[in-house]
């Protein structure tokens, strides 16, 4: 089960956060477990990358992605989120071209980093979305809830 929250909470502030959840009983197939393998590992990679004085397409060029070829991905790497939702989007290298932007990110922005793994040839699929605040010194996750699949 796949749960985004877009809720928003105390003080009119947005809060985003994606988690997969499996439901029954049993282990995980290993079908399941590369694909939450595969998103936490972009989580986390990509989490590296928003760093105060990053631009957006230095992250979109340094950003990790599993093989295209074998995996269906999330439609951008990470977004802004506060009073409002979705901005700045920071888009993926092949979704550059048609609607990417440039800025630069700053201490006091939150963003959301965002995975979804899915084998292309269809089944189950992965999503997980981390906040992130940018510090003066790099980044703090504001999310506490584990990315754990079990």
């Amino acid at each position: 089960m796949g749960f985004d929250t877009d809720l928003v909470g105390a003080y009119g502030m947005c809060v985003d956060m994606s988690r997969t959840w499996r439901c029954g009983g049993g282990a995980p197939t290993a079908a399941q477990q590369d694909c939450w393998s595969l998103a936490v590992e972009q989580i986390h990679r990509n989490s590296e990358l928003h760093q105060p004085g990053a631009t957006l397409r230095e992250i979109t060029d340094k950003a990790w992605y599993p093989d295209p070829d074998c995996y269906r991905g999330y439609t951008v790497i990470s977004h802004g989120v506060g009073l409002c939702d979705e901005y700045p989007a920071i888009y993926h290298r092949h979704k550059w071209d048609a609607g990417g932007y440039d800025g630069v990110l700053e201490p006091g922005m939150v963003m959301c980093v965002e995975a979804f793994i899915g084998a292309r040839s269809g089944g189950e699929g992965v999503k997980l979305e981390e906040q992130v605040l940018i510090t003066e010194t790099g980044n703090e996750v504001l999310t506490t809830l584990p990315l754990g699949l079990v």
